[in-house]
């Protein structure tokens, strides 16, 4: 799913990682841990395909989708709207959702317990409920390889649970191979099968 030999990354001129390397196959999970600014978000990007390696070796087998810290809508869209942009991989280029791409969502949204967010704009939501539906906007791509940055630090006690959960039950049902970022070891341990400290 994941390999990466001899990896280098870069932002602007400073060069963030050198010789990373480290192997994932499907199905596992691995939790990126380390202080602000060693370059968990910047790997993040390149295993997305949005960062260009520097040098080195980075093949990702397979669909990805991340899941950002932060998010904030241009226009004013319901949360099931941004939820279903999930699914533009899968339209084409003038392609509109049908039945089963709205289908998928409300599936994902009733899976994260925010089936009653739906109609409500996603700029008027909390911290928390965005950043869910940000996760069910990434499900819904029925992507293979779920990053997700820092997913639970914008997210009370009670959701970091259900998300953790979540993401075990994704990998242990459903084979997804998942990496994220995270500052708390508890939350590596409690989901991770891999841990990379940076």
């Amino acid at each position: 799913m994941i390999e990466v030999s001899g990896l280098s990354l870069q932002r602007g001129s400073r060069t963030v990682l050198d010789g990373l390397g480290f192997a994932l196959a499907p199905g596992q999970c691995m939790a990126l841990l380390g202080a602000n600014g060693v370059g968990k978000t910047t790997l993040l990007s390149a295993l997305n395909g949005t960062l260009a390696p520097a040098g080195g070796r980075l093949a990702v087998a397979g669909r990805t989708a991340l899941v950002p810290q932060l998010f904030e809508a241009p226009f004013s869209y319901s949360a099931f709207d941004i939820a279903l942009m999930g699914r533009a991989r899968h339209l084409g280029l003038f392609g509109a959702p049908g039945r089963r791409d709205f289908d998928i969502v409300r599936h994902f949204m009733d899976m994260l317990g925010i089936a009653g967010l739906a109609d409500r704009p996603f700029n008027a939501l909390s911290g928390g409920q965005r950043q869910l539906v940000i996760i069910a906007q990434a499900l819904a791509s029925e992507c293979d390889l779920l990053i997700l940055d820092e997913p639970c630090a914008a997210l009370d006690y009670r959701n970091q649970d259900k998300v953790l959960a979540l993401l075990a039950r994704l990998r242990a049902e459903h084979g997804l191979t998942i990496v994220f970022s995270t500052h708390m070891p508890q939350h590596a341990v409690e989901v991770a099968s891999h841990v990379l400290l940076l």
